[in-house]
């Protein structure tokens, strides 16, 4: 019934697309769905990389016997033991009892701990290979990319590494499986916003893991979510390199909070000033509006960020005060920062965010504009030196 997809001879894709689930980790929203990316390699030991999600399973098993019928799977490669990739490996193990797991020394107890699994398992450690016949498999571990026990296998024959979740993307894949197949660009952002909010706190890990797979002449990349690149290889390595140094382009993000339209007004301001300094990559986010998901996307895109924020009960706005604990839980650093804000008799908020820039060792571009009440010509002008002072600072980096 299934037409088979394949990477090379007799590997191939077998994975499913999820266009149901509301929220990721049921955090983040799935506005173009997901996929649950997994592969069957056929040689002498029939050979799976990863599960799927568990309500998926039916679909995935009718997948893989439409490529080998009845005949029994050998091994199950466990790269990364998050439920959305190992979430099948029970009903797996009772339909071939004989299947063994292969996972790392930290994998195993995992399986333990979520399926109850202690039996058939075989433990790899760094740089071993397994041979399958034709093909063999290396494995590398990739700790904090983004779980303790996550890894990558590299299959020497036809050189493609099964990256797991590295590299991966939000979106489902439509009709296009290879990164040759789709219009490249389309799925950028939702590589950026999945790298962004999965693994980007986890910038050291990931820079280890890109110099410790540096050696390898990776032919494809197929990752546990997303396209299978084998166009655009050197450039989406590139770009975890500079994600992962927070490394960001020309642009400004502007987020804020504004529950009168004051605060907002400021923002106006700014960005307009912006633009009328040689800015073009600006985005402005209402944080009441917009999920952070996409905000962080962006934030991780581009160098400038500009925060604002009414007091709120001597507090940022609580919106504000949940983007600002991401960042800080991220570590998100390397960037140039303004800070601006409202309040009516009382204010706390342009502090409190100038505090939080500080923690990061953001570079603060002017002090915080904060205006009492109502936008000002004062304060106006202000918010007009914030956005020159900012232009300013970005443009100094141009080569």
């Amino acid at each position: 019934m299934y037409k088979s997809i394949a990477l090379a001879n007799t590997i191939y894709y077998v994975g499913v697309n999820d266009r149901r689930t509301a929220l990721f980790e049921n955090m983040w929203p799935l506005h173009r769905g997901v996929s649950y990316n997994s592969y069957l390699i056929v040689d002498e030991k029939i050979t799976l990389i990863d599960t799927v999600d568990s309500g998926h399973t039916d679909k995935w098993l009718a997948r893989i016997r439409a490529i080998i019928g009845e005949k029994a799977i050998d091994y199950l490669i466990v790269n990364h033991m998050e439920p959305d990739h190992s979430g099948s490996i029970s009903i797996l193990r009772e339909l071939y009892p004989q299947l063994i797991i292969v996972g790392n020394k930290k994998t195993l107890p995992m399986i333990d701990g979520f399926y109850g699994l202690i039996t058939g398992m075989k433990e790899v450690a760094e740089g071993e290979s397994i041979s399958l016949g034709t093909h063999s498999l290396t494995f590398y571990t990739v700790p904090m990319v983004h779980w303790p026990e996550s890894m990558v296998c590299f299959e020497t024959t036809n050189n493609i590494l099964f990256s797991s979740d590295a590299f991966g993307s939000f979106g489902a894949l439509e009709g296009g499986i290879f990164d040759d197949e789709v219009e490249f660009d389309y799925f950028k952002n939702e590589m950026r916003r999945y790298y962004s909010n999965i693994v980007g706190k986890y910038g050291n890990p990931v820079q280890k893991a890109l110099g410790k797979l540096k050696g390898l002449d990776i032919k494809q990349i197929a990752p546990s979510h997303g396209l299978i690149f084998r166009e655009h290889i050197g450039e989406v390595i590139d770009m975890y390199d500079r994600w992962s140094r927070y490394e960001g382009e020309e642009g400004v993000v502007i987020a804020y909070a504004s529950m009168y339209g004051n605060t907002e007004e400021m923002a106006e301001a700014i960005a307009r000033e912006l633009a009328e300094n040689g800015i073009r990559n600006i985005r402005v986010f209402d944080v009441s509006k917009t999920h952070a998901s996409y905000i962080i996307s962006d934030i991780f895109k581009f160098k400038g960020i500009i925060l604002g924020s009414p007091t709120y009960s001597n507090e940022l706005h609580p919106n504000m005060e949940a983007l600002v604990l991401k960042l800080q839980h991220m570590g998100v650093v390397n960037h140039y920062f303004g800070a601006f804000g409202s309040f009516t008799w009382a204010g706390a908020s342009v502090k409190k965010l100038v505090e939080a820039g500080e923690s990061l060792s953001w570079e603060l571009v002017m002090p915080g504009v904060e205006e009492k009440q109502g936008l000002k010509k004062d304060k106006y002008q202000a918010c007009i030196e914030l956005g020159k002072a900012m232009a300013e600072r970005l443009m100094k980096d141009r080569k």
